[in-house]
């Protein structure tokens, strides 16, 4: 099951752009332990190196419903401020939302359409009788590309098969920008309170409760099994 999810500062100061950044290093970190495959999508760089304004991932596994229940909400950090050495606060929040409805990001090459035509030069001028040169259409989208850089024409389809490629994902992209500022409009102040997670100190050390009772449920589980055992 495919998920996207956006991981944001909503317009939170420069110490949350920094919680995000550091947010993310361990949310992939988790991932890979729970066999999640990942892809970022998009990210949108902070104020300062290493921050982060948000970031947006593609998000494939079995286990992805059950791993996203205690991701999904806010984020706390607790600890002074790397960036304003005598600021008060020491609560910062971040949100991590489910983006929903976006049809999923796929290319095609049985989609396009090719067109063969004279290579040109300045001026309009044919540099070759031969038509050599490509236009590649994608149909879903209707965007083109237009290629003449080899006298190949075998080569000018390979190379706008990938130019085509990159300018309908980055149409893709630019969706995707428009669902996550809608989503950001709608999370406008990232929601305070009752975080999914908390960290604190520099460290970034992890005071979270799992709320998914699993120990709980395996230490019924072995119980119940020491039990049956006792009775046979």
């Amino acid at each position: 099951m495919d998920k996207i999810i956006q991981i944001t500062s909503g317009r939170g100061p420069l110490e949350c752009q920094w919680v995000v950044a550091k947010v993310l290093k361990v949310f992939l970190e988790e991932a890979k332990q729970n066999k999640i495959d990942y892809e970022i999508i998009h990210r949108e760089n902070g104020d300062e190196n290493l921050t982060l304004k948000s970031t947006t991932l593609l998000l494939k596994g079995k286990e992805v419903n059950e791993f996203l229940k205690s991701w999904l909400g806010s984020v706390l950090w607790i600890g002074k401020s790397t960036f304003r050495k005598f600021h008060k606060r020491s609560n910062w929040f971040i949100g991590i939302f489910e983006l929903e409805g976006l049809e999923k990001m796929e290319f095609n090459e049985k989609d396009i359409q090719f067109q063969t035509a004279r290579s040109q030069g300045s001026g309009g001028q044919n540099v070759n009788k031969v038509e050599t040169a490509v236009r590649a259409t994608y149909l879903r989208t209707g965007q083109s590309v237009f290629v003449q850089d080899s006298r190949s024409q075998l080569e000018n389809k390979k190379l706008s098969i990938i130019r085509l490629k990159e300018k309908v994902m980055e149409f893709h992209i630019q969706q995707l920008e428009k669902q996550m500022q809608e989503t950001w409009n709608n999370h406008l102040n990232v929601q305070r309170g009752n975080p999914v997670r908390t960290f604190s100190g520099t460290d970034f050390k992890k005071n979270h409760q799992d709320k998914s009772f699993k120990k709980e449920r395996n230490k019924l589980k072995n119980e119940l099994k020491n039990y049956r055992n006792d009775i046979n």
